[in-house]
C-alpha cells in the first residue's frame, strides 16, 4: 500500500501509462494527475485488500480509472513478490472508464 501511494503521489517510482483518450485531455490532464496524487476515496468496494491500487474519479465530465499492476523488472510477468521493490516494477495505467 505504501509503495502504491508513493507511485500515485509521484508517478516517478514506477512506470506511468495512459490511454490515447486520456492523453488528449489537454489542460485537464494536469488536473487528472493532481487528483490521482491526492486520491483518498478508497473503500471496501474499490479496495477490498486495502492496497490502494485502483481508483476512479471525474475530470471535465469524464470518468477516469487508474489501476496499479505489479510486474517483474522486465515488465513481462507478474512480480514474484509485489512487496519487494528490488524485483517489482509498479505500473500505473490511467484510462477513461469506457476504455477499460
Amino acid at each position: 500500500r505504501t509503495l502504491n501511494d508513493e507511485l500515485r503521489q509521484n508517478l516517478t517510482t514506477g512506470t506511468a501509462l495512459m490511454t490515447a483518450g486520456v492523453a488528449a485531455l489537454g489542460a485537464e490532464l494536469s488536473l487528472a494527475f493532481k487528483t490521482i496524487a491526492v486520491y483518498d476515496d478508497f473503500c471496501h468496494a474499490n479496495d477490498p485488500y486495502e492496497e490502494h491500487d485502483f481508483g476512479s474519479f471525474e475530470v471535465d465530465g469524464h470518468k477516469i480509472f487508474f489501476k496499479i499492476d505489479y510486474l517483474d523488472k522486465a515488465r513481462c510477468y507478474h512480480s514474484s513478490d509485489p512487496s519487494d521493490p528490488s524485483v517489482t516494477e509498479r505500473v500505473i495505467t490511467i484510462m477513461f472508464a469506457e476504455e477499460y
